[in-house]
């Protein structure tokens, strides 16, 4: 298979990302009443506007938990086909009580004719997309990469138990770079598409490239999803929810390895699956605990 033939990138302690669960900034606690009509404390995920220009251009106003503003914004433009990899960024320069970030580069842009048109997408909180979807997949060719199953059971474990917003407040998707079967960063926000564009925004601005990578959602395997993974250069992404018809004909069409509804010792492999090599035994995979289970374990949403 491919992936032997690949070389793994060596990735710095120092640039890997993990979510901070106790920062203040991105919780409110509060109380309410339950179903006993007694007082219940809880937590709830903060959602706030952040405003993205590019130069002199304001481009889209997101909803997000607010942190890692930067790479939001750097990874939102390239996915948007706005920002080019070849850019050279001159500043970034973020105002947290303006709530504003601005992207400056050497290139001039002007997207006035392409903000026109507007695609709603099937991201959570209403993502959007501006010109045409396909433009940022035409030509891309993903490396032919195998993924081996202990990897795959390996990873959605470690990652379901890892410290997170999730587990903390709820309400909120997880997007994880993963390498063979170590997480190396995983952002969160209120959106899917958000958290993606985080990771697509860390990657660039660490030099990471996506050829020896594996990429895990919580969300739906939607086109978007599949678009913004072509996008980055990873060869597979993993969910633990399920598909859309649109995102599996892409997926097929551009050679991406696309596995949803992975929990426990299950999953569905719809592109890809002849990269998949076997290696793990399943009498020693455990079944999710209740503990760790996201919502996408009772739906697909």
């Amino acid at each position: 298979m491919g992936s032997d033939a690949i070389a793994l990138n060596t990735i710095p302690d120092n640039v890997r990302v993990l979510p901070d669960p106790l920062d203040p900034r991105l919780t409110l606690a509060v109380v309410g009443i339950d179903q006993t009509g007694q007082a219940a404390h809880s937590k709830v995920v903060v959602e706030r506007a952040l405003t993205i220009f590019l130069n002199a251009q304001e481009i889209v106003t997101a909803m997000t938990i607010g942190d890692y503003p930067e790479e939001l914004a750097i990874g939102f433009l390239l996915n948007q086909g706005m920002l080019l990899a070849d850019d050279t960024i001159t500043g970034i320069d973020y105002d947290e009580e303006l709530a504003v970030v601005v992207v400056r580069t050497e290139r001039k842009t002007n997207y006035e004719e392409k903000l026109r048109k507007k695609t709603q997408t099937s991201g959570c909180a209403q993502g959007t997309a501006f010109g045409d979807l396909m433009d940022v997949i035409e030509g891309i060719t993903l490396p032919d990469a195998e993924l081996r199953t202990s990897w795959l059971y390996r990873l959605t474990s470690r990652i379901n138990t890892l410290p997170s917003l999730y587990l903390e407040a709820g309400a909120i998707h997880g997007a994880v770079l993963c390498q063979r079967d170590e997480p190396i960063a995983y952002m969160e926000d209120v959106g899917r598409h958000n958290a993606v564009d985080k990771i697509a925004g860390y990657m660039h601005r660490h030099g990471i490239g996506g050829a020896d990578k594996i990429f895990y959602t919580t969300g739906r395997l939607t086109s978007e999803m599949v678009i913004k993974t072509v996008r980055m250069g990873i060869p597979v992404l993993i969910s633990r929810s399920g598909f859309t018809a649109w995102g599996v004909e892409l997926a097929r069409k551009t050679g991406l390895t696309l596995i949803g509804r992975a929990r426990g010792k299950r999953f569905l492999a719809l592109s890809g699956a002849e990269r998949i090599r076997f290696d793990q035994d399943l009498s020693y995979v455990g079944e999710e605990s209740v503990k760790h289970r996201r919502k996408a374990a009772q739906s697909d949403d």
